[in-house]
Formats: structure tokens, C-alpha cells, sequence
């Protein structure tokens, strides 16, 4: 009889085991509770501001669309929680680049161990706090114009502080569900933010068909495209590069272990959604600067970045490429890789210990992150330039970007559900 501890979990055993298993269906209720919670603290308004002149204003914006995706419709509704995960999106990309260029801050990640995680994870909640009460601040001073008010400073300074303690207050949310729940919980609130906005583009289109028959040809090329994508994102995401591993005989006392075959797998897209989300970040940090401002300048930085203008998708790529390059390199060092393999008695078939594995390994590296930048780039581009050529614009501000996200975070959720269940199933295998 085949032995079943290696395979995959089917469906059907796992979702016996979500319904069974009480450390599973408990992990799993606590997840949809606090993102409940997330989804229902967006429409708890900040009192003062006049929403209908807000809306009728927010709707003439070009870039508007662009910037409320990530916020689950937070912004237009101007909840407590319109900030959402952001300030803490911005805040990981701001210390990953000051892990990288600060020596200090890299010996305390690498070498450090758990406690020096849990440093940095501290110094990134600073920085989100930070950059909550700028964006906080930015927030209060763009609305301002529609607050039932005339104490601007009070205004500014009560608004400021329920949109930072929100944003606090998410960040908080989306650690217990990673600690305590399924899945990555800042990738999860991006995930359920994304998903809120698909019953109001899916109305749109719906509502262009009916008004105009002649867009139906264009709503079934859009789709089939994006149908594509998913399928094609599905492919990358699981793709990897087998590199096979030799481990020498070893001895241990009278006992001689035999040489062993394995492999190390380099995945196609090391970064998974991240590179991503960090260029949809900085791509919209331009539009939130512009609309918080009004500066002229950045108003005219906006409109070059804006998703209808020639030049979105040329920086959009070089910014996608050089986020995969730099999660890559966050993910695997070829360096510590090749010692570690020395310090095991492994090698590489025909391939010298040392620097020369080294090399090899970041020669390969290079080659498959470049191969999935492309993919990632491809994904955010053609379906953009499909909506254009079609002219079906109900989808704007959501478009691959957003498809590439929901298709990386469900794959990752539900394989760490997979990786529960099979934990489960041995568990059950040592109590008998």
C-alpha cells in the first residue's frame, strides 16, 4: 500500500480536516473574524466631513480608482480604517531597503536569529506608525475643504489621529492572523480589500452590456485574458528550477551512509506578489502625494504615472524588475547557500565548492528571476493594454495587478492549510 505521508492532501481530506480538526477550524474562524472586523471598521465614518460632496468630488479624479483598490473602498468611504495595511506595506519596503544599505540592520537580520527579527519587526512598526501620521496627516488636509466645521485644526488633529490609531490598529489585526491564524496576514488584507471592489466592477460591466450591446465582444476578449492570466500565473508561481545536490559518504561510527542524491529548487518567481505590491506602492505614492498637496508639480508627476498615460507602462516595468532583482536577493544569498552546502558535504554535480557554487547558483538565480520579472510584467501589462484597445474601462484601478495578487495569496493561503493538514496527518500516524 502506497504510503500517504509524503502526498498531497486531496480536497476532500482537507476540507474534512478544516471541519474536524479543532486547531484548524479555530485558526480559520479567528482569520475571517479579524478580517471581518478589517472590512467593517472601513465604513465607521470620521465624523465632520460632508460624504456627498466628497464622493461627487473623488469621482472626477483621474487617479481616484487607482489609489481605492488597496484601501477596499476605505478611502471613498472615509472610515477609521481607510489607511488599512498601507503605512505597514510602505513601511516593510522602506526597511527592507535599510536592511540592505545599513550594515548594522543586515548583521541584526542574518545573524542574530530570532531575536534579531523581532528587532526589526519592531523598528518596522515604528516606521509604520510614522508613516501613518503622514499619510494621516495628508488625509485631513485634502478633505478638510469638506468638513462640517470651521476648526481647521481641530479637524486636522482629530482626523489625523483616527486614521493613524486605525491604521495601528489593522497592522495589529493582520500580526495575529499570521501568528494565530492562516495565511500572511497583511497579504490577506490585501487579498479580502481587492475582493470587495470585484461586485462593483462586475456591476459596471454588467451595466455597460445592457446599455450598450456592442461592448460584449470586448467583455469576452477582456475576460478570456484574464482567464489566461490566472492560468498563467498559476504555472509561475509553482514553477521551479530543480538544481540536483550530491551528498558525500559520510561515517559515523561503524555506520557508513552511502552517497545521496537530492536537488535544491530555486523557484521561478522568488518573490512571489511582493514585487508587486511594492511597484503598485511606489507607483501610487506620486498620486497620494498630488491629491494631499495640490502641488502643481506633483500633480503633473501624477498624471505622467496615471494608468491612461504612455509612460505608466515603461516605469511600471523597470520598477517590477528591479523589486524582483531585490527580493531575490533578500530571499537567497548565493554566498551563505554554497557555505551551508560545504558545511553538509554536499556539492553540485561538476561543480567546485566554494565560490564556484556560489557563482553558479547566482548565474542560475539571475536567470530565473529574470524570467519571472518578465512574467510579472507581462501579467500587469497586457491586460492593460487590452482594456484600452477595447475601451472597457469598468475594471480600471483593479486590472491584472490585482488579479496577479488574489491568485498569489489564495495559492500561498491554501498551501499553508495543505502544509497544516499534512502536520495533522502525522500527528495522527504517531498517536497510533
Amino acid at each position: 500500500m502506497a504510503d500517504p505521508r509524503g502526498s498531497a492532501p486531496s480536497a476532500q481530506e482537507t476540507f474534512m480536516q478544516m471541519a474536524m480538526a479543532s486547531g484548524l477550524r479555530r485558526r480559520l474562524f479567528l482569520t475571517l473574524g479579524l478580517l471581518l472586523l478589517v472590512r467593517l471598521g472601513i465604513y465607521i465614518p470620521i465624523p465632520s466631513i460632508d460624504r456627498a460632496r466628497f464622493a461627487a468630488e473623488a469621482a472626477n479624479s483621474p487617479v481616484f480608482g487607482f489609489l481605492d483598490v488597496f484601501s477596499g473602498g476605505g478611502i471613498s468611504a472615509l472610515g477609521i480604517f481607510a489607511l488599512g495595511i498601507l503605512p505597514f506595506i510602505n513601511a516593510s519596503i522602506i526597511m527592507q531597503l535599510l536592511v540592505s544599505a545599513i550594515p548594522a540592520l543586515e548583521n541584526l537580520q542574518k545573524n542574530e536569529g530570532e531575536q534579531g527579527r523581532r528587532q526589526i519587526s519592531q523598528y518596522t512598526r515604528y516606521v509604520t506608525l510614522i508613516w501613518a501620521i503622514i499619510q494621516g496627516i495628508g488625509i485631513s488636509f485634502w478633505v478638510r475643504e469638506f468638513a462640517n466645521t470651521s476648526n481647521e485644526l481641530a479637524f486636522v488633529a482629530s482626523t489625523t489621529l483616527a486614521l493613524t490609531a486605525g491604521s495601528m490598529f489593522v497592522m495589529w489585526l493582520g500580526e495575529m492572523i499570521t501568528e494565530k491564524g492562516v495565511g500572511s496576514g497583511p497579504s490577506l488584507l490585501i487579498f479580502v480589500n481587492i475582493v470587495a471592489t470585484l461586485p462593483r466592477a462586475l456591476g459596471q460591466t454588467i451595466s455597460l452590456a445592457r446599455a450598450d450591446s456592442s461592448t460584449i465582444g470586448g467583455i469576452l476578449v477582456l475576460m478570456a485574458v484574464f482567464l489566461a492570466t490566472i492560468v498563467g500565473i498559476v504555472f509561475v508561481q509553482e514553477g521551479s528550477r530543480k538544481i540536483p545536490i550530491v551528498y558525500a559518504k559520510r561515517q559515523v561510527g561503524n555506520k557508513l551512509f552511502r552517497e545521496q542524491k537530492s536537488y535544491l529548487p530555486l523557484r521561478l518567481n522568488q518573490g512571489g506578489v511582493m514585487p508587486i505590491i511594492f511597484a503598485y506602492s511606489v507607483m501610487s505614492l506620486p498620486f497620494a502625494l498630488a491629491q494631499y498637496t495640490q502641488n502643481l508639480t506633483l500633480v503633473q508627476v501624477a498624471n505622467l504615472l496615471a494608468p491612461t498615460s504612455w509612460f505608466y507602462i515603461p516605469f511600471y516595468f523597470v520598477l517590477i524588475l528591479l523589486f524582483s532583482y531585490f527580493y531575490a536577493s533578500l530571499i537567497i544569498n548565493p554566498v551563505d547557500l554554497a557555505q551551508n552546502l560545504k558545511k553538509m558535504g554536499a556539492s553540485i554535480p561538476g561543480v567546485r565548492p566554494g565560490k564556484a557554487t556560489a557563482e553558479y547558483i547566482e548565474g542560475i538565480l539571475n536567470r530565473l528571476t529574470l524570467l519571472g520579472a518578465l512574467f510579472l510584467c507581462a501579467v500587469a501589462i497586457i491586460p492593460t493594454t487590452v482594456e484600452r484597445a477595447t475601451g472597457i474601462t469598468t475594471f480600471q484601478g483593479l486590472g491584472a495587478t490585482s488579479l496577479l495578487i488574489l491568485v498569489g495569496v489564495a495559492i500561498e493561503t491554501s498551501k499553508q492549510i495543505q502544509t497544516y493538514v499534512i502536520s495533522q496527518r502525522y500527528e495522527g500516524m504517531v498517536k497510533q
